[in-house]
């Protein structure tokens, strides 16, 4: 007599009779770090996608900014958001592609687990104080994925699939994924980032929609919806002619054109400057007090091997806004008497 068939093996053959030859079965899982038993109910991609959901870091990026800090608005993106759409977008486009949608997912949910508080300009203020005393520079996808290998779990990481860190580690950089479901998240993190940054933008009086630039608007469309939903129809055509993650030349001119708009106007615009200017000042002064304070720092932090800068890094990183800024004004400014 057969065995009965499991929520898991069902899902298993299915991969098998309908996925495309070139998606990355669940069965043919490169495997984990440790290895571990299968689960009755879920395929491995599909555990890795609830372990990310269910970490710390995970709930964390609801207050981490995406691009405008600590927003007073209820209708600002934030790396939570930005997230849960790279989602959105990557499974529509891997579903459409025939790929594996639960790998595309997991990838997508852990690709900005590493981020730090203040979006990029906080990347870039602890990649400066980081430089300034070790020489190495501080990279988001790095951290994203050392979140998952070491720092979750009480220093033991989360042990996902080998396609899943690699899908997170190359989301961005020089390195494309190995897989065709993290090219496709790559692809996916810039037509969300991209189209949700002019909306916010737009929100917040920084930009008005006639300073967008028009050929490229006639071709995307008007709103951010119509522009993500011509971009991922685009992917969608390209990828299947060509059996390659890719977009097609004309609409990829398009939308790096905004973001090269997004980067004159927006992102190291005046507003821009000025908030450079503090979240500095906030980053580094917490750095050196740390430094200066090794016993102060949690201990999941102490990984063996990992030197103190190291240590500081891994702690700022994982703050979100909101307690970088509790933190500093309890260390460096006097509190109120309550009298």
């Amino acid at each position: 007599m057969s065995s009965k068939p499991t929520a898991a093996s069902i899902t298993v053959k299915w991969e098998e009779e309908n996925l495309s030859s070139h998606a990355v079965k669940a069965a043919d899982s490169l495997g984990r770090t440790v290895a571990e038993e299968s689960c009755s109910l879920r395929t491995c991609f599909q555990r890795d996608r609830d372990r990310i959901v269910h970490s710390k870091s995970f709930r964390r990026l609801k207050h981490k900014t995406q691009v405008f800090i600590a927003p007073e608005g209820d209708h600002y993106r934030t790396r939570l958001t930005h997230t849960l759409e790279v989602s959105g977008i990557s499974r529509t486009a891997a579903r459409s592609l025939r790929l594996n949608e639960d790998l595309a997912e997991a990838i997508s949910l852990g690709h900005d687990l590493g981020h730090t508080p203040f979006g990029h300009i906080g990347e870039e203020a602890l990649s400066v104080s980081l430089q300034k005393r070790t020489g190495r520079r501080f990279e988001h996808n790095r951290q994203s994925l050392r979140v998952v290998q070491k720092l979750e779990g009480e220093g033991r990481g989360l042990n996902l699939c080998r396609e899943v860190e690699d899908g997170i580690l190359n989301h961005t950089g020089p390195d494309l994924p190995s897989t065709l479901e993290g090219r496709i998240v790559r692809i996916a993190d810039r037509v969300a980032y991209i189209n949700h940054d002019i909306d916010d933008a737009l929100r917040s009086g920084i930009i008005i929609s006639e300073d967008l630039p028009r050929q490229e608007i006639a071709l995307l469309g008007e709103t951010s919806s119509q522009r993500i939903d011509a971009l991922v129809h685009d992917l969608v055509d390209s990828s299947w002619e060509q059996g390659e993650v890719v977009q097609s030349s004309k609409m990829k001119e398009a939308m790096d054109s905004l973001r090269s708009f997004l980067f004159e106007r927006v992102y190291i615009g005046s507003v821009y400057r000025r908030e450079t200017r503090r979240v500095s000042r906030l980053v580094e002064s917490l750095f050196e007090y740390y430094l200066a304070h090794p016993d102060l720092l949690p201990a999941w932090n102490d990984d063996a091997g990992n030197d103190l800068p190291a240590q500081v890094t891994d702690y700022i990183a994982g703050m979100t806004d909101r307690f970088a800024i509790r933190t500093f004004k309890d260390l460096f400014l006097p509190s109120e008497w309550d009298l």
